[in-house]
């Protein structure tokens, strides 16, 4: 079974992972880590200390109405995306222990490809050898 890092609990919320195939389970934020816990197996966790978090970057939708998933960047171990029952909630939740430039809202489709039209344009027209 696993050991909570947290000493105080903020909230919890039913969620998501995007970790391989999708695991149902719960979220957990306190004052020492993020932590996902599957509902299924007890010994399947996510256990992210604050000071591990690089940034957190969230999809955004129809202005800011709508947010169907965020991911948590780590320094050193990659990135974990999640979804909550309310991701609005869980992510203002997190102000608290992330800094607010740290919470980032991550490209649309259309922005992802438009530098990619950019880039590929650059790399035709833009060099000379």
């Amino acid at each position: 079974m696993a050991q909570s890092q947290n000493t105080r609990v903020d909230l919890t919320i039913k969620a998501t992972s995007f970790l391989g195939l999708g695991t149902y389970g719960s979220v957990m934020l306190g004052d020492k880590a993020f932590e996902f816990y599957n509902e299924k197996n007890p010994e399947d966790y996510i256990q992210i200390p604050w000071d591990q978090v690089d940034y957190v970057a969230a999809s955004v939708l129809f202005g800011g109405r709508v947010i169907p998933r965020f991911a948590l960047f780590t320094k050193e171990n990659g990135h974990f995306a999640f979804s909550t029952r309310d991701n609005k909630r869980t992510l203002r939740a997190m102000r608290a222990y992330v800094p607010e430039d740290r919470l980032l809202r991550s490209l649309s489709f259309l922005d992802v490809v438009g530098q990619g039209l950019k880039g590929l344009v650059g790399r035709i027209f833009g060099r000379k050898r």
